[in-house]
């Protein structure tokens, strides 16, 4: 048998920081939600590695998000072509070597650029054909 602290809601608000640290010393803390104890326990957390954030991957869509693959080849190729339609555009800048300042640099030069030369994307309004009557 677990020898676990159990806490209203409205005890474990009052001192969250408290029984969040004690969970953190391995001490068994539960909140009673209706009729569940929920645990408080620390989670693992690794590094994202800058290739993990720059592709998109359905197992992990799958894991986090629940998405099957259908809905994730559809996502993709939706992706795709908005990105085509934003290189057509001109709304995609290339950064050879994207540092902070880079970033900051082409961030800039875009807002200095007149709005006319921004090709700035027109809104769903504006993208409407009015017919005829």
């Amino acid at each position: 048998m677990v020898d676990m602290k159990t806490l209203t809601i409205t005890d474990a608000k009052k001192n969250l920081g408290k029984w969040l640290n004690a969970a953190v010393r391995g001490e068994q803390v539960g909140i009673v939600s209706g009729a569940t104890i929920v645990a408080l326990q620390p989670v693992q957390v690794r590094a994202v590695s800058p290739i993990e954030i720059r592709e998109l991957n359905y197992e992990y869509a799958a894991k986090e998000y629940g998405v099957t693959k259908k809905e994730f080849d559809a996502f993709l190729k939706r992706i795709d072509a908005e990105v085509e339609a934003a290189k057509r555009e001109g709304m995609l800048v290339k950064i050879e070597k994207p540092t902070v300042e880079n970033i900051e640099k082409a961030f800039a030069d875009n807002a200095r650029a007149p709005q006319a030369t921004r090709s700035a994307r027109p809104s769903r309004a504006g993208r409407r054909v009015t017919r005829a009557r």
